[in-house]
């Protein structure tokens, strides 16, 4: 557990400066105490009477996206969340789960048996069991690119996919792009739904026609394979929008496999912009995602929903990171 003087040393600050951030004096800056807080929350240091009363206890369920180092998907998200949630004194345990423990007890009993206030629940997919308590629990829970109607304590937040996606198709069709690939990842993902309906609807906007064999799916996690990457470059792909960068990694390694030039031969854009992707060779044109705004997006709704407001879609606007694996169509 990391201490005070952990935080200290951090920063390069007395642990008495330290202390005064943690308990709110008034003798500090504000932004040298915002500073103090965002580092506790990073080293996990845990104030002593934080989570005193019972319900000051929040959780992170995490299911299929890594977290555990910087370049993690996750890592921004769960930093951000934690920043948020330690400035107002909630304690935050972050729970990796499973289908095996989901099956085993209902979502309800498990937060009240574990005295949690509320969620925010990263990387689930369809087909999770607690997917079907969500529309009706009574616990305050928050999502993230998943969307459920009609019960008001569950919210959403995300990046704006119709918006990213577009910044994607806007930016190749100004190259002279006009075959444009969409490579997804899990089908049972509903991003996955809602970034392939944006490319849709992008790709009319455009007034460009959906291809046949331009669409394939990959995975978030492990890219997509070579079967699937050369099935959209024989289709007449000059280029490729991807679901993720894992994504777009995968995408470039095997055209480099096949001797086919990025981007020369086809434009790759990824969506997340991990810290990995400034140093791909070429560097990675893709949607950035704030996933640290996203976390904290996450903490204020589930504490505006713990307060009876009731917050449907919070969406993050993104923006797009133009790199080297984009170049104008070539003749």
């Amino acid at each position: 557990m990391a201490t005070i003087k952990d935080i200290a040393n951090k920063l390069n600050i007395s642990t008495g400066t330290v202390s005064k951030g943690l308990n709110g004096a008034n003798d500090i800056s504000e932004a040298l105490r915002h500073q103090i807080l965002d580092t506790a929350a990073e080293l996990g240091y845990t104030k002593r009477g934080a989570a005193r009363p019972e319900n000051r206890k929040l959780c992170i369920f995490v299911e299929n996206m890594d977290y555990y180092l910087e370049d993690d998907f996750g890592y921004d998200i769960i930093l951000g969340f934690k920043q948020a949630a330690f400035s107002e004194s909630w304690a935050v345990e972050v729970i990796p789960i499973s289908h095996l423990v989901q099956e085993r007890h209902t979502y309800d009993r498990f937060m009240i048996s574990q005295g949690f206030s509320g969620a925010f629940i990263l990387g689930f997919a369809y087909d999770d069991p607690w997917m079907s308590f969500f529309g009706n629990t009574h616990i305050p829970t928050v999502i993230f690119d998943h969307y459920l109607t009609g019960n008001p304590m569950v919210g959403f937040v995300g990046s704006d996919s119709e918006e990213g996606i577009g910044l994607a198709v806007s930016h190749l069709t100004s190259l002279g792009h006009s075959k444009i690939a969409f490579l997804s990842g899990e089908e049972t993902s509903m991003i996955s739904e809602f970034r392939l309906n944006a490319f849709h609807g992008s790709m009319k906007a455009h007034g460009l026609p959906l291809m046949p064999g331009l669409y394939a799916a990959g995975s978030y996690s492990t890219g997509a394979d070579d079967d699937t990457v050369m099935s959209l470059i024989s289709a007449g792909a000059t280029a490729i929008i991807c679901g993720s960068d894992i994504i777009a990694y995968s995408v470039i390694r095997i055209c480099k496999e096949h001797g086919i030039s990025i981007p020369d031969s086809v434009s790759v854009v990824g969506y997340d912009d991990l810290p990995a992707s400034a140093s791909t060779i070429p560097a990675l044109t893709t949607v950035r995602q704030d996933r640290l705004m996203i976390g904290k997006s996450g903490y204020y709704s589930l504490y505006a929903i713990i307060q009876g407001v009731t917050l449907s879609r919070n969406l993050i606007r993104p923006t797009l990171v133009v790199r080297n694996s984009t170049s104008p169509v070539t003749p």
